[in-house]
């Protein structure tokens, strides 16, 4: 009698534990794969964007997923290292952090789903066939930078702009892109265009230099090369007293002087919110519309202005979303 009152009251006790999520089997862990391409402000938040997105629809760390976070420090044999490594472990879901980390993981598997963030075409990346209907493993979200508000801004606030300089690497295909649509803009505006391209972090400081002898000022795309050394660039372009308007917000507060941009947690949320629909069932990534971000907002860096002795107007400080220093 006493055995089987034991043996009763454990039966109760797990199943109470199993109920509140206390005890959770490792091999019922759902488990999925995160590749970002480098360490910088927007990846990062991203990353957590994503993961907050999963956990607010019901997947959580530790408790029914487990996430094998890979960063590829920005080198190609990383990416694919890393990707089949994935595909080998058979994970359930990939989340690929910037183009060259999707583009890597869709080429490591036709099969597993994979969700993207930080991309900035997915069709011109080859990574679905259309936004609409993806067609492939592969969704997700796109950081397309509003470019022509973007240039507006900046010819709002130097209209003496004659010159526009425009620094990328030129082996990112998300730059190459980002790259033509602003010369495309520009173009409209009237404005002449001169390019400065990159291979590595070690060359920002020398075609900066170059370019701000023929420029008036300087856009710096969503480029992961130069967003993981943004101080590289701002050290050049203080000293030149050049004007940067960047593609992304995370640029702007390590020393870029503005942007109208989106907000990448909230790009990484979303595609967590994707990520679990796809987890649950409910959709698949080969019929899941690729998504964007509709808010953007304005964001300055003071510290910058002062550095290359530019006032803002009051007018522009009262739009703004965010002034760095915060």
């Amino acid at each position: 009698m006493k055995k089987l009152s034991v043996l009763s009251l454990l039966i109760v006790v797990l199943a109470s534990a199993i109920l509140t999520g206390v005890v959770y089997a490792q091999d019922e862990l759902i488990q999925i794969g995160v590749l970002q391409l480098v360490e910088h402000a927007a990846l990062d938040a991203a990353n957590s964007g994503f993961v907050a997105g999963l956990k607010d629809s019901g997947f959580e760390e530790g408790k029914n997923i487990e996430i094998d976070q890979q960063n590829a420090q920005a080198d190609q044999a990383n990416l694919m290292t890393i990707s089949d490594r994935f595909v080998k472990n058979k994970v359930d879901l990939i989340l690929a952090i910037a183009t060259p980390a999707a583009q890597a993981v869709a080429s490591a598997t036709t099969e597993i789903p994979i969700l993207v963030t930080a991309v900035t075409d997915l069709v011109g990346a080859r990574l679905v066939e259309s936004n609409e209907v993806p067609g492939t493993n592969v969704s997700g979200t796109t950081d397309a930078a509003p470019i022509d508000k973007q240039l507006a801004l900046l010819m709002e606030l130097f209209p003496e702009t004659k010159t526009l300089g425009i620094i990328y690497n030129s082996s990112e295909v998300n730059s190459e892109i980002q790259a033509k649509q602003v010369e495309e803009e520009a173009t409209k505006l009237g404005l002449a265009v001169e390019k400065g391209t990159i291979t590595s972090v070690n060359d920002i400081e020398q075609v900066a230099s170059s370019l701000s002898s023929k420029v008036d000022a300087i856009y710096a795309p969503t480029d992961n090369t130069i967003a993981s050394a943004m101080p590289n660039l701002a050290k050049v372009t203080e000293e030149k007293k050049i004007p940067t308007i960047c593609g992304e917000p995370g640029m702007v507060k390590a020393g870029g002087l503005m942007t109208i941009g989106i907000d990448y947690y909230k790009l990484g949320y979303q595609t967590g919110l994707m990520a679990a629909r796809v987890l649950k069932g409910e959709a698949e990534p080969s019929t899941m519309p690729v998504e964007s971000l509709k808010d953007v907002d304005i964001v300055l860096n003071q510290d910058t202005a002062d550095a290359i002795g530019y006032t803002f107007p009051e007018s522009i400080l009262e739009k703004a979303a965010i002034v760095y220093p915060e």
